[in-house]
């Protein structure tokens, strides 16, 4: 029997089979095992993991202040703009109000995108810090061994994150001289670059002596990450933030593509304000984003595995001390430090008439954005809830 069997069985074909089987295992596994080393060479944001529920008894602790403090701040509803309060990534308290557009009749929206201003200046560095973990640069890699033509030979990657460069800001050396620039044409960052190496426009402050906060610095920080990752700015942000946090509404502005569909801004009369040169500039601002989207961004910045410890500690660590007092500026960050040990991280933004604010209370896990494409300083007083939610010792009736 066992012979008949054999006979009538192809052994050749049986081997082949197993052979076969055998090697798709393998490659099964193999191909896992790729996927697992396949290396990250962007720097991908990672969304955080599943944060502890906060509970309804919670929210309605703080609900009625934060409603207090908005009916107070922009009373009648009066915004214009987004204002977003959320604990753990659970959003306890948004408003959406007044016009994305007044010509079309467009309301603002949760998915209504806006200009950020310098808020977009913690997303460049972001991107920039994530390059700096991954060892492509260096923190304190020279500045003219990435960007060849730069030509202040002692600034560093870090003197630019913390405004120590010393450079003059570009809206200011570009305004007046036609030899410099004529204001007829677009400013892009390569131009600034080529200004700064042929125009002999100068220093404000001998290189890494003093802070001076300066849109410069982002500016060269873009070109840096094009420079880097071989894409533009604006593609670079989208794989390494936008698109991995699920950021959806959130966009670099390309004047050549967005100019006539995006959100305008606003006079606080509510005249619209146009575009001018400095508008093609990105890096120091030039995001659209929204409250929400933002929020996720945020929590990405909070997640474990962020940064590598060391580097997280310079980020949040003061490097602008030459001046005793409580402000101080990070590596792409602002901060207020006070002496009894507690710690305020945020970043505002002002470009035209949109203003924007960015708070993280990261010992609380409290995240408080307010977006506006109207002119309005009320932005800014969204600070005045951090006590809400932390010890937190602002003397607020200096700025009544």
């Amino acid at each position: 029997m066992k012979m008949s069997f054999l006979k009538k069985t192809n052994i050749p074909q049986i081997l082949f089979s197993i052979l076969v089987l055998s090697s798709c295992g393998k490659d099964k596994n193999g191909g896992q095992e790729e996927a697992v080393k396949e290396k990250d060479t962007l720097g991908k944001m990672v969304p955080m993991g599943p944060e502890k529920k906060i509970s309804a008894s919670y929210i309605n602790s703080v609900k009625g202040r934060i409603n207090h403090f908005y009916n107070k701040n922009w009373p009648n509803n009066s915004m214009n703009g987004s204002f977003l309060v959320a604990k753990n990534g659970q959003i306890i308290f948004e408003k959406y109000n007044g016009f994305a557009n007044k010509n079309k009749d467009t309301k603002i929206t949760a998915d209504t995108p806006v200009q950020i201003a310098s808020v977009s200046k913690v997303l460049t560095a972001t991107a920039v810090l994530k390059l700096i973990n991954l060892g492509k640069i260096g923190l304190d890699q020279k500045v003219n061994t990435i960007l060849k033509t730069f030509p202040y030979e002692e600034c560093t990657v870090r003197m630019l994150l913390c405004h120590r460069s010393g450079m003059r800001n570009y809206a200011y050396f570009t305004d007046r001289d036609k030899s410099v620039w004529d204001r007829h044409n677009q400013l892009t960052n390569k131009d600034i670059l080529d200004i700064l190496a042929t125009k002999n426009v100068g220093l404000e402050s001998r290189v890494g002596t003093r802070f001076a906060y300066c849109n410069t610095n982002y500016a060269m920080l873009a070109l840096i990450i094009e420079k880097i990752t071989g894409l533009t700015y604006k593609e670079a942000m989208y794989q390494m933030i936008f698109k991995p946090l699920g950021m959806t509404h959130t966009y670099v502005f390309d004047d050549d593509k967005e100019r006539k569909n995006i959100v305008p801004s606003y006079k606080g009369n509510g005249v619209e304000i146009g575009f001018d040169y400095l508008d093609n500039v990105y890096g120091d601002k030039n995001v659209f984003s929204t409250v929400r989207d933002l929020l996720k961004f945020d929590r990405a910045r909070n997640a474990p595995d962020f940064l590598k410890p060391a580097l997280l500690k310079e980020v949040y660590t003061g490097q602008s001390n030459e001046r005793k007092g409580t402000k101080n500026y990070g590596l792409g960050i602002r901060m207020i430090n006070w002496e009894t040990g507690q710690n305020f991280y945020f970043h505002n933004g002002w470009w035209h008439g949109n203003t924007s604010s960015y708070i993280t209370l990261m010992n609380e896990g409290v995240t408080i954005i307010a977006l506006s494409n109207k002119m309005t300083r009320n932005t800014y007083a969204v600070r005045k809830l951090a006590p809400v939610f932390g010890d937190y010792p602002f003397q607020f009736k200096d700025e009544e």
